[in-house]
C-alpha cells in the first residue's frame, strides 16, 4: 500500500482523479449536444449515463481509499480516532471471527478492545460501493468515513431512480430514452456531487476531522 503521508499528496490525488473524470464527462456532453441524428444522440445519452455512475462510483471509491490510506499513514493509534473508524478495524475483526468461528479468532476481538486500542492504526481499510452505489450505500460510505451525509439527501431519488435505476437497465440491455434535457440536468449534478465529495474529503483531512477530540 503505497503511503500518503501529507495534505499536499492526497488533495494532488483527488485533483488529478477529479480532473480526468470530469474531462471525458465533457466529452459526452460535446456528444449528446452535438448537431446530429436523434438516434445518435440517444445512443450518446445511453453511453453518457453508464459513465456518469462509472465514475461517481469510481470516484467515491478512489477518494475514500486515499483518505483512508491517508489517515493510517499518519501512525496514530485507534484511540487517536473518531469512533467510525475504530469501527472499520472492528468490524474486519467481527467478519474474519464469524467466518471462522473459530474461538481463537474471536480472541483477536478481545484483544482488541482490551489492548490494542493504543496500538497504531495499520489494519488496512477499504470504501465498498458494492458495484451499486445507491444512495443508501453511499450513506454507509458517507458515515463510515466521518463526513456529513446531508447535502447529498436533496439528491438521494436523482441518484437511485435517475442514474442507478436507469444504468442498471442499460448495462442490462434494456432500450432506454432520456432526453437531452435531463441528461444536461443529470450530468451538471453529478459533477456538482463529484465536487462535493472531493471537498469534503478534503476539507475533512486539513482540518484533522478524523482525530478524536480530547
Amino acid at each position: 500500500m503505497t503511503k500518503i503521508r501529507t495534505l499536499e499528496h492526497l488533495q494532488s490525488i483527488l485533483d488529478n482523479e477529479l480532473a480526468w473524470r470530469k474531462s471525458e464527462l465533457e466529452v459526452i456532453k460535446s456528444l449528446v449536444t452535438a448537431r446530429t441524428s436523434t438516434e445518435i444522440i440517444n445512443c450518446h445519452i445511453r453511453s453518457g449515463i453508464a459513465l456518469l455512475y462509472a465514475h461517481w462510483e469510481g470516484f467515491v471509491k478512489a477518494a475514500g481509499n486515499a483518505y483512508l490510506i491517508f489517515i493510517t499513514s499518519q501512525k496514530l493509534t485507534y484511540l487517536d480516532l473518531t469512533n467510525n473508524f475504530v469501527t472499520i478495524a472492528a468490524k474486519r475483526l467481527l467478519s474474519e471471527a464469524a467466518l471462522s468461528n473459530q474461538t481463537t479468532i474471536y480472541a483477536k476481538v478481545t484483544d482488541f478492545f482490551m489492548s490494542g486500542l493504543t496500538d497504531r492504526c495499520t489494519q488496512p481499510m477499504e470504501v465498498q460501493t458494492k458495484s451499486n452505489l445507491s444512495s443508501e450505500v453511499l450513506r454507509e460510505i458517507v458515515h463510515t468515513l466521518g463526513l456529513d451525509y446531508r447535502e447529498y439527501e436533496t439528491k438521494a431519488k436523482l441518484i437511485d431512480r435517475t442514474l442507478l435505476k436507469n444504468r442498471n437497465e442499460i448495462a442490462h440491455g434494456q432500450y432506454l430514452l432520456i432526453d437531452v434535457q435531463q441528461f444536461l440536468e443529470l450530468h451538471r449534478t453529478m459533477i456538482d456531487l463529484l465536487d462535493l465529495f472531493s471537498n469534503q474529503v478534503s476539507n475533512a483531512a486539513s482540518t484533522k476531522a478524523y482525530k478524536r477530540t480530547p
